[in-house]
């Protein structure tokens, strides 16, 4: 092979066969499903493993946010380690690291063993998502990328969108341990696949690691989650913990900023921010991360806390927002880009902030049929969204940048669903507790009215009737609280429309003609 040749390679989607090309898809898209699928699918199982692992509420919560932070920091480094170990050899410690630590959150016996195997679950996690979209974009030609992207969204989305389905049906079936047991049979199909057909391949240059950049970004983000999901019980800026975690989590982020803005090899190459369509997608993919984790991680337990569902019946209730993102981003991968992809985007936002409008006047007694609709509307939207985004993302980004665009966008998906899920969380508790306290002030003026024989029983002159009054005011105040924690979503994905205007319709390259794709081989 000549030095030109080497230079420009013969490409990736032309060296394999069509069958190598579609197994190679099967088994990136179940590492896809598999890393996303986790992210929800211990939502509602987690009262259950709550007595079991005998953990407060406060330390539950970090067997969700743990895997989320986890694979927000490591999927910073994928596009080096893809660089210096090769896309395959990554892949594959990934999926085996992954499986290995699923079988270990199954048979976790405290609290303790639980977050740090949900940790280093998400750890090995972190390089499956950027990693198979950086493949499918290598092993499909620009004409074919639509559809490509749109396979690879279904998993990215259904995942975190079935995962509270998939995980009510196995805990009232079997137990809360098989949510975890259930990645064992995809795992090893979607590892030995790899292993067989795709190809190993690495960079002729292997850039230097940003270590400094690394231990930086890692440390806002601990400090921002730690901060995040104490505050709550530490009564947020009046505790010194939780000022010194947001302090080192604002400089953090600052001096990161700044040292990947002087140096010469930071750890997001420079060159993903210069792009406007890419910058683009990168903010709007933080404000779609906060939607789509959150809205689901908030509407389990009003299901089952308000509504009196059933944790299966609670997981086939959400189920139906899957088929709808599944139908949009069909669609999506039929028009691919006939009709403007930043069109498609506004039809979806639109559709999310509908969806998340009707969610806040819900109450306790809101129709299953309703819920479906809103819910479908919703999956429609997130779908619209999605699919368009990753096809105007790359449209004009370098392909040298792929690997750590895709992780910068994977990145910010992450972040953007371990605030949403903390911050959602946290406006419920807090403006239950504030609608509490309102509540409870209106009804004392009318005690008297609990007088009659009619009403003794909720009288809060006695010890009986002011229990269960608190819990009439309780009641009322929680669904005030999830309400506005829908209407705090709502507000945030709105200035995903003004991000419309920044990025630049994708053009259609057209297709080579032979001979002209690559240099001649000798």
């Amino acid at each position: 092979m000549s030095a030109a040749t080497t230079a420009n390679p013969i490409p990736l989607h032309e060296r394999i066969t069509p069958l190598t090309r579609t197994i190679i898809t099967i088994c990136v898209m179940l590492a896809t499903l598999m890393q996303a699928l986790d992210s929800t699918i211990a939502n509602v199982a987690l009262p259950y493993m709550q007595g079991t692992l005998s953990a407060n509420s406060d330390q539950i919560n970090w067997v969700l946010t743990s895997y989320v932070v986890a694979a927000a920091i490591m999927t910073a480094p994928v596009g080096w380690m893809s660089a210096r170990f090769g896309p395959k050899n990554v892949l594959l410690v990934s999926l085996v690291g992954f499986t290995v630590t699923s079988m270990l959150c199954g048979i976790a016996g405290s609290i303790g063993e639980m977050v740090l195997f949900r940790f280093l679950q998400g750890v090995f996690g972190a390089a499956l998502v950027p990693l198979s979209q950086s493949t499918l974009l290598n092993i499909y030609s620009l004409e074919k990328r639509g559809p490509a992207m749109s396979i690879w969204g279904m998993g990215v989305m259904l995942g975190p969108i079935l995962g509270p389905t998939l995980g009510g049906y196995l805990t009232d079936l079997y137990n809360w341990r098989y949510v975890f047991f259930v990645n064992l049979p995809f795992g090893i199909l979607a590892t030995v696949g790899i292993i067989i057909f795709m190809r190993g391949e690495t960079e002729l240059k292997v850039p230097r690691f940003d270590w400094t950049g690394f231990a930086i970004l890692g440390i806002a983000l601990a400090g921002l989650q730690l901060a995040l999901d104490r505050g709550e019980t530490k009564d947020w800026f009046g505790s010194n913990e939780i000022i010194a975690e947001a302090i080192i989590a604002g400089l953090g982020f600052y001096l990161f900023t700044v040292h990947m803005l002087t140096t010469d090899k930071p750890l997001l190459p420079k060159g993903i921010f210069t792009d406007r369509n890419m910058l683009s997608a990168i903010l709007m993919m933080f404000l779609v991360g906060l939607v789509l984790l959150s809205s689901s991680a908030l509407l389990a337990p009003y299901l089952q806390k308000l509504s009196g569902y059933s944790v299966r019946e609670a997981g086939l209730e959400m189920a139906p927002r899957g088929f709808g993102t599944m139908a949009a981003m069909m669609i999506c991968g039929r028009i691919g880009t006939k009709i403007d992809v930043r069109l498609q985007m506004l039809v979806g936002i639109l559709l999310l902030l509908v969806s998340l409008y009707w969610m806040t006047l819900w109450t306790p007694d809101v129709s299953s049929s309703w819920i479906l609709t809103v819910i479908i509307v919703q999956g429609a939207g997130l779908g619209l969204v999605f699919m368009p985004l990753q096809l105007i993302a790359f449209a004009t980004l370098d392909p040298r940048l792929r690997g750590d665009g895709a992780a910068a966008m994977s990145l910010t998906r992450n972040i953007g669903m371990a605030i949403g899920t903390s911050v959602t969380s946290a406006i419920v508790t807090q403006m239950s507790q504030y609608e509490h306290a309102v509540l409870s002030y209106f009804v004392k003026p009318f005690a008297h009215v609990f007088t009659s024989d009619s009403m003794a029983a909720i009288a809060p002159t006695t010890a009986q009737g002011a229990q269960m009054m608190n819990q009439i005011i309780d009641r009322q105040a929680n669904i005030i609280g999830y309400g506005d924690s829908f209407m705090a979503l709502m507000i945030s994905t709105v200035p995903c429309l003004f991000l419309l205007f920044l990025m630049r319709k994708p053009k259609v390259q057209p297709k080579p003609a032979p001979g002209e794709a690559h240099v001649a081989m000798d």
